[in-house]
């Protein structure tokens, strides 16, 4: 009944949350005379913390209305261009200038992890300039009807085959975090099959290959309880009125409370901070706070199957690097992988997806020529700082773009040298 109760708080808390929006707004009233006071900054900031702690934050919008190329301002529209019940393909179309260059192709498949895809803005943002670019946009498990059918793991994979199917030959996959697994599964399965639609490059990113290198919280949690605590526990059904009543699914806020309690202080002197960014009318610094959890607070429920396939097969069996994965009664076979380049990213202080967990794809793809293969860590960053920030902008995006166009489709791949480069760490293979 957690489900339940926690949605029955929403609801009882909704009267209060509008007040105190009332209260906020009429304490920043430029015509009311203690807006400019200490103690009126003080009410304002006090009920603005209160509204925002008990609201529920939707999806939010990717808002890439434009970008630069070439120096030259082009707006951006966002497209649909393949629709499954669990997944919009996204198409973020740009308006090219007349004998523009042929950009790569790029599929981004973000993680289906409890976050929206939104959570890669900065990502998308840093490559649109010089490609294609294209994003899972994942669907709220609770706003998908039963009679829509379920969604494991192993549809996952199928997805990602039918994306690239769509997209069409010489399409470039980059997977951040959580998908690192299935998409690995799903250019084998391409691979074993002689697909001609296989990607020309895979980009890992921070993903779990190999979660026994390393075991950060939440591998070892993982570890710690057999799937049945995990099937007892966190998965529940979708309560009334929600489209997908009754599914049954493992929630997004259990997902955003166990991110939470992992830097719980982190968060509390967080919104401190905004407090007192909020009373000395510090703008900028509040309106940083407003966007980032606006962002990391917007979650969203997962199938229960796909979720607890995930837990068994990547956390608990190790399936994939022990060469034991099946999809579909299939043997997923990472050594069938010939004609794919490879390139691995890491982040040095990743407490999510630890360090050599991600590079152990270059391991197990043994098939990959050398001069195919990379491998890049970026010093001083954590998971998040692996697809987005500054040193992403600055040290990643940029490795990544030159990755492919080393390895395009149709011309000869040129050899990685390795390198140290200034700022992280890079080589071909290992």
């Amino acid at each position: 009944m957690y489900y339940q109760l926690y949605e029955l708080n929403h609801a009882v808390m909704a009267p209060w949350r509008a007040v105190a929006d009332q209260m906020r707004l009429a304490f920043r009233n430029p015509l009311n005379p203690l807006t400019h006071t200490y103690f009126g900054r003080t009410m304002a900031a006090g009920f603005e913390v209160l509204e925002r702690s008990t609201r529920r934050y939707g999806k939010p919008d990717f808002d890439l209305p434009t970008t630069l190329i070439d120096g030259q301002s082009v707006s951006v529209h966002e497209k649909v261009v393949w629709q499954r019940p669990f997944c919009n393909l996204v198409h973020f179309e740009r308006c090219l200038p007349a004998g523009h260059r042929k950009d790569p192709k790029i599929l981004i498949v973000a993680p289906m992890s409890g976050h929206y895809a939104t959570l890669l803005r900065g990502t998308v943002e840093a490559l649109l300039p010089h490609a294609e670019v294209h994003i899972t946009d994942w669907v709220d498990a609770r706003m998908v009807p039963l009679s829509d059918g379920g969604f494991d793991l192993d549809d996952y994979i199928d997805y990602v085959i039918q994306m690239l199917h769509a997209l069409g030959p010489d399409t470039h996959v980059i997977a951040v975090c959580q998908p690192a697994v299935p998409v690995l599964a799903a250019v084998a399965v391409m691979e074993a099959d002689n697909d001609p639609l296989s990607p020309s490059t895979m980009t890992l990113m921070g993903g779990p290959i190999d979660t026994r290198i390393n075991p950060t919280a939440v591998n070892k949690l993982a570890e710690e309880k057999p799937i049945e605590w995990f099937r007892d526990n966190v998965i529940m059904p979708v309560p009334w009125p929600q489209p997908g009543f009754m599914r049954m699914v493992y929630p997004g806020f259990l997902q955003l409370s166990g991110f939470m309690s992992m830097n719980l202080d982190r968060h509390v002197i967080a919104h401190k901070e905004f407090f007192a960014h909020l009373v000395k009318n510090d703008g900028d610094a509040a309106e940083k706070h407003r966007d980032f959890y606006d962002e990391y607070l917007a979650v969203m429920d997962l199938t229960a199957e796909f979720y607890l396939q995930t837990v068994e097969t990547v956390f608990m069996k190790h399936a994939l690097p022990k060469g034991e994965m099946m999809h579909r009664s299939r043997p997923v076979d990472t050594t069938a992988i010939r004609k794919v380049a490879l390139l691995t990213v890491e982040g040095e202080n990743d407490d999510i997806s630890g360090v050599g967990q991600t590079k152990a794809a270059q391991t197990i793809c043994t098939n990959i020529p050398d001069h195919m293969r990379m491998h890049y860590m970026q010093p001083d960053v954590g998971h998040y700082g692996v697809f987005n920030g500054s040193r992403f902008r600055r040290e990643i995006a940029p490795r990544i773009l030159s990755f492919i166009g080393e390895h395009g489709r149709g011309e000869k791949a040129k050899p990685v040298t390795p390198r140290v480069i200034k700022g992280g760490k890079a080589g071909a293979g290992a």
